[in-house]
């Protein structure tokens, strides 16, 4: 298995250019001057995750409205076994989270990352 499918990489450069709102909120605000270098819609086999730092193999997923409803729940835990087989692992915030509760989820993205680096 390939970790970077090169035909996803405009898709990736189009989704970074046209961040949701909550999206831009977390880089802008917090990932983008992040000690540990964050990278912004990142190819990872078939998908895209929205934000993955390498160096301790985590994805960072913000979830729209759509995420919940049954089709795409199914399709979701297929996509992280998917992701997770090549060894990165997978943490989820909703748009509401980010817009809500902003400190909360810049709080336990750097606590998930630093208990991840205290184990290299």
């Amino acid at each position: 298995m390939k970790i970077h499918n090169r035909e996803l990489t405009y898709k990736a450069k189009q989704l970074r250019a046209n961040m949701t709102k909550e999206e831009r909120r977390l880089w802008y605000c917090f990932l983008r001057g992040y000690p540990v270098r964050i990278l912004r819609q990142k190819v990872i086999g078939n998908y895209i995750v929205d934000f993955y730092c390498s160096k301790v193999r985590l994805a960072i997923e913000i979830d729209g409205d759509h995420h919940y409803q049954e089709n795409q729940s199914n399709y979701d835990k297929d996509r992280t076994q998917k992701i997770r087989a090549f060894g990165v692992d997978i943490i989820r915030f909703s748009n509401l989270e980010v817009m809500k509760n902003f400190e909360g989820v810049c709080t336990e993205i750097d606590n998930e990352i630093k208990a991840r680096l205290a184990q290299v």
